[in-house]
């Protein structure tokens, strides 16, 4: 298996809750002895993980950054699921999915799989050629979350919505230019919330896709939010919906 390259408290912690076995080595900050580090240590000697101290510079060496809270581990890479269709087979109850269009900064992402995740999406689905993989980075970010919330790269985004369609789940893209609010649609039935990078959106063939185009009312002086932003007001919007439901 391919091996990849986690750092930060949550993203470890997770990993070491989900998938011990997957974890090869940690390499921690042995001056660091303060109660949060001694509690990780102790989580990662009871799952049997080989621990190798470090020091900043070769933690930083390794990951890339020095925002690595003093904890980097090596770990295999852990498949959440075959395909798209084995996970869309398995969602019990309404399905609720993120679908992110040119979304190529890391951190974005990484923030977007935590909201996905905080609203119970099932996934989140992304084309492969306008888009970050999860990097080191993006499980940062994503405090855990890329651990939990299954991430598809599909090679033909368009086809992907329409093979939605035939689920019967409904595609919502946001858009500038729509004319209908977030606010006027009944988000209760099964979903997939299209959202573009911020500054070009969409591509002109996703939108096409799409059943229906939403803005988010803007009452400040700025023109649109932050990506991962916009989706936890949609995702989380659905969410209220349907506990209102």
């Amino acid at each position: 298996m391919s091996k990849q390259i986690l750092f930060g408290f949550h993203a470890l912690t997770v990993r070491l809750k989900t998938a011990p076995k997957s974890v090869t080595e940690i390499h921690f900050d042995a001056s660091r002895r303060d109660q949060r580090m001694r509690q990780f240590l102790d989580r990662a000697r009871d799952a049997g993980v080989r621990l190798v101290d470090s020091d900043d510079d070769r933690l930083q060496k390794l990951c890339g950054t020095h925002r690595h809270q003093g904890v980097v581990a090596r770990v295999e890479h852990v498949a959440m699921s075959h395909s798209l269709d084995d996970t869309l087979d398995a969602v019990e109850g309404v399905p609720l999915l993120l679908v992110l269009d040119g979304i190529t900064d890391p951190h974005n992402l990484g923030a977007c799989l935590r909201v996905a995740d905080g609203a119970g999406a099932q996934a989140v689905i992304t084309p492969k050629d306008h888009a970050v993989g999860v990097n080191a980075t993006v499980a940062k970010v994503a405090s855990g979350a890329a651990e939990t919330v299954p991430y598809f790269m599909v090679t033909n985004l368009a086809r992907t919505l329409n093979e939605l369609k035939e689920r019967d789940i409904r595609i919502i893209g946001t858009s500038d230019q729509a004319t209908q609010s977030l606010y006027d649609l009944d988000l209760t039935g099964p979903v997939a919330l299209v959202l573009g990078a911020e500054g070009a959106g969409m591509r002109q063939l996703t939108a096409k896709t799409c059943d229906e185009l939403v803005h988010l009312p803007m009452a400040g002086a700025v023109e649109s939010l932050n990506v991962s932003v916009a989706s936890g007001v949609c995702l989380y919007e659905a969410v209220r919906q349907r506990r209102q439901g």
